[in-house]
């Protein structure tokens, strides 16, 4: 038997399966409700919900006598380690997550560590805003008179448990995700899923509050997509199951982490033209496909913010580094810095470019063509040396992940920096991400 007890505040979906499957990991576990139905069914060993194998995990627990319920919360903190919150957060009207639910458990939780000397961790399973953790810390040492960290610690750890599948997914996630700001709770909270075969990765608090709705809006953005792609394959009686087999057999780029870096916009010659072609072609069949009109929105959206956060610098003298849609390549259409510096331009800044792969007198055909028409008299502005674009202006935009561009950050402090390719840490008051 494991010495370790846990106490769960909320019975519903995401608390009954929780119960269940650490009880069934030997854990004594105590539920808290305020629904005295959901009580009485756990302590006749009876799930609240209905899932596959939740009825067999409850049953067994109870037989074993590691699982009660109670509405007594000071009765369940303190004969408990570990605390669970999996109270709901309902949506207000306006969309916001209301998290009374949340706040109310954690003054309960308070209240009921008052006389308790042992530390005790708190960990949150329910969806919430970031910058829930750090209030729920705040309200627990507010009614409990208990420092954080010190008698108690808040670690949050988001489920991914689908309905009609939580159970296995409960025992076979892609990774289990902790964060918290005290290394003691990280560690105790680990030990809770040594059994479990994925991988812990231990981040940010805020990252791990985040990462649910990322998840979520992902898989509806998905599910969107294929239904849109579907509508507008039946109109043209094309078998949309076939694409989309077609579609998930590239691992490579489809379904990979490849285009999920924040970053700058997209451009090039592929996908601008092929996006369009895609909208006409719902647009022509008289169909609504609100994703599809929308991505090339999106991507101007991140155009003008990039442009925001340079006019934001009020600086005059300007060096682009990386002209080019994307590194290793010459080609200019449709770059997005491309347009970026003709807006600049145009507006009466001063700009020069480097780029390694891009010389006028090598451009040719449709590549010349576009650039010509967007920036007339191109090759005034290109330098291929990337000290003298430095050294001759005050912000610098970089658009390509050059590999010695963290010594030039460092080398010129004097220069402000805007950066449109990577995140990086630790650079420094003169270095500003487009997104991080």
């Amino acid at each position: 038997m494991n010495k370790t007890k846990i106490s769960i505040f909320g019975l519903g979906y995401v608390g009954c399966v929780s119960l269940g499957c650490l009880s069934n990991e030997g854990f004594d576990v105590i539920g808290v409700d305020v629904s005295q139905s959901k009580i009485d069914l756990i302590n006749k060993g009876l799930p609240t919900i209905i899932e596959k194998d939740i009825g067999n995990l409850i049953d067994s627990a109870y037989k074993n006598g590691r699982i009660s319920a109670t509405s007594d919360y000071i009765k369940a903190v303190n004969k408990s380690n570990i605390s669970i919150i999996s109270v709901g957060t309902p949506s207000t009207k306006k969309g916001h997550l209301n998290l009374d639910y949340i706040y109310n458990v954690s003054k309960e939780i308070g209240e009921a560590l008052k006389e308790k000397n042992d530390f005790h961790t708190i960990i949150i399973r329910s969806t919430v805003f970031p910058g829930t953790n750090n209030k729920v810390g705040e309200l627990i040492e507010k009614s409990s008179g208990k420092r954080r960290n010190i008698h108690f610690a808040v670690v949050s750890n988001p489920e991914f448990l689908r309905e009609g599948s939580a159970v296995k997914d409960y025992y076979n996630p892609s990774v289990t995700v902790i964060g918290s700001d005290n290394e003691k709770a990280l560690e105790i909270v680990t030990n809770i899923y040594s059994s479990i075969d994925a991988p812990i990765e231990k981040v940010d608090v805020k990252v791990a509050e985040m990462i649910k709705y990322v998840n979520n809006s992902f898989h509806a953005l998905k599910i969107s997509f294929a239904n849109e792609i579907g509508n507008i394959c039946k109109e043209l009686e094309i078998s949309p199951q076939s694409v989309m087999n077609l579609f998930t057999m590239d691992t490579k780029l489809n379904l990979s982490a490849y285009y999920l870096n924040p970053g700058f916009s997209y451009g090039g010659s592929c996908l601008p033209k092929d996006l369009k072609g895609l909208r006409t072609m719902s647009h022509d069949l008289y169909l609504s496909s609100p994703i599809v009109e929308s991505i090339d929105e999106s991507n101007n959206n991140q155009k003008m913010k990039a442009i925001d956060i340079i006019e934001s610098k009020r600086k005059k003298k300007i060096g682009i580094l990386g002209l080019s849609f994307k590194p290793g390549t010459d080609d200019l259409r449709y770059s997005p810095i491309v347009e970026v510096s003709e807006y600049l331009l145009g507006k009466g800044y001063e700009i020069l470019i480097y780029d390694e792969n891009v010389n006028y007198s090598r451009l040719t055909g449709t590549n010349r063509i576009y650039i010509e028409s967007h920036i007339p008299h191109i090759a005034k502005y290109l330098n291929d040396d990337i000290n003298k674009v430095i050294t001759s202006s005050d912000l610098l935009v970089i658009t390509h992940d050059f590999e010695d561009i963290e010594f030039y950050i460092e080398k010129y402090r004097d220069k402000q920096f805007v950066d449109l390719s990577k995140e990086r840490t630790n650079m420094g008051n003169n270095y500003e991400g487009i997104c991080w």
